[in-house]
């Protein structure tokens, strides 16, 4: 095949480049199932789910800013290029969040500091965000381990299922919010529920946090729904930093699905997130959306028209005009610890689109003198990859946050926090 490169900036980022024009090439890595790919595209012909039809792509160059310049450096990178990135993903996905001053309460309204059987300090935080005598309360679930002698580091979970998976009573216990293993393994674990900020419905941006701060008329790059979900992190964030129990420069933001495309925007908006763990994340997540494979823009747009800012639905079934891709959001989390994960029957989240995100992402990784290595491959099933400060893994079974994938996450923070 013949390597087209239609300009000096393309030559310049090849690198970069150059596995996103040949997707198919390599192969001894993980592999979508054939009869659930059949099984799959027989119950939606709108969608691909063949790897052979992923439509050739060029992916926009990372390292090469919009007036030309080519980022060498990570003060370079710093300077120019995250910043131009940042503004693209806020014009053009998620939205800007209106400056409309508020006030932010903290107030403990319920502690036990004999929880789990006298292993951990649990507390309830409640956030009240006022502005224009409006006011909205985050509901915050805190546990710290109790054996530790020093602050802890703590998991912050986006929740987007249903409020019972985050029992602060622990009555109720799921493997999407595994509180006492984690305690077991000295980590603290948080959690908020992510309608306590802004309901997932399309409301017309009546309710929740919009109806305290957009206080002007919306406009195309207006924030949407995962923009006030990933601004509610924050404000748990602004908390968790000031409890003396919890270690500041440890605190990870973590999302399943919705969630897990929130907590890359979280990451990528707020860098006091030292880690950020996107599991399943897919379609305005993790996965590259120019593969076109699984859930794709124009889907996603028409079925949550409240996640993004109306800006995105100019690249419904035009993902190649777009001047950003899911690459470019992951670096713009460097140099601090990122991990991605995906699921094996998770064919629509495009569990190799989120892998190829990853890889791209790393000449920006690699400017912070991270020696990085992953292959270009995705891996084994149930095999975790670890390079530096990145991980990834591909876990067998359906959409969904198992915990599979927390001890996988807990795996990783402990090479990268310990």
């Amino acid at each position: 095949m013949t390597l087209k490169i239609k300009s000096i900036n393309e030559a310049i980022a090849g690198i970069v480049i150059f596995f996103a024009i040949l997707p198919e090439l390599g192969g001894q890595g993980w592999k979508a199932n054939p009869e659930l790919v059949e099984k799959l595209s027989k119950s939606r012909t709108d969608v691909n789910y063949y790897e052979e039809k992923v439509p050739t792509y060029i992916l926009p160059e990372l390292l090469v800013t919009l007036t030309g310049k080519e980022i060498l450096k990570s003060s370079e990178w710093e300077r120019y290029r995250r910043p131009e990135i940042l503004e693209l993903f806020t014009i053009h996905v998620y939205g800007r969040v209106p400056r409309t001053p508020y006030n932010l309460d903290f107030k403990v309204v319920n502690e036990d500091p004999r929880a789990i059987g006298g292993l951990a300090t649990a507390k309830q935080v409640d956030i009240t965000v006022t502005a224009h005598d409006k006011s909205l309360v985050i509901h915050l679930y805190l546990f710290v381990p109790n054996s530790l002698k020093k602050p802890a580091p703590v998991f912050l979970l986006i929740c987007n299922r249903a409020p019972e998976n985050i029992d602060p009573t622990r009555k109720n216990k799921s493997e999407f919010w595994p509180v006492e293993e984690a305690i077991a393994r000295g980590y603290g674990m948080a959690a908020f529920y992510n309608a306590d900020v802004d309901p997932d419905k399309y409301d017309g941006f009546k309710d929740g946090i919009h109806s305290i701060l957009d206080v002007e008329p919306r406009k195309d790059d207006s924030w949407g729904t995962l923009a006030a979900w990933a601004w509610g992190a924050s404000r748990c964030l602004d908390y968790l930093v000031t409890d003396k129990q919890i270690d500041k420069n440890r605190i990870a933001v973590v999302g399943h699905s919705r969630g897990g495309k929130t907590a890359l925007w979280a990451g990528a908006t707020d860098r006091r997130f030292s880690m950020v763990i996107a599991n399943e994340s897919g379609c305005g997540g993790s996965a590259l959306a120019r593969r076109r494979y699984g859930e794709t823009i124009d889907i996603i747009n028409k079925g949550f028209p409240h996640w993004f800012c109306l800006n995105y639905r100019k690249f419904n079934n035009n993902e190649n005009s777009m001047p950003v891709d899911m690459h470019m959001l992951m670096a713009l989390i460097a140099p601090r610890a990122l991990y991605v994960a995906a699921a094996d029957e998770d064919l629509w989240g495009d569990p190799k689109g989120s892998y190829l995100s990853l890889y791209h992402s790393l000449p920006v990784y690699r400017l912070y003198n991270k020696k990085i290595t992953l292959e270009k491959d995705v891996p084994p099933l149930n095999k975790q990859v670890i390079s530096g400060n990145v991980g990834f893994h591909i876990r067998e079974g359906e959409h969904n946050l198992k915990l599979y994938d927390w001890n996988m996450f807990m795996d990783f923070a402990d090479r990268v926090w310990k």
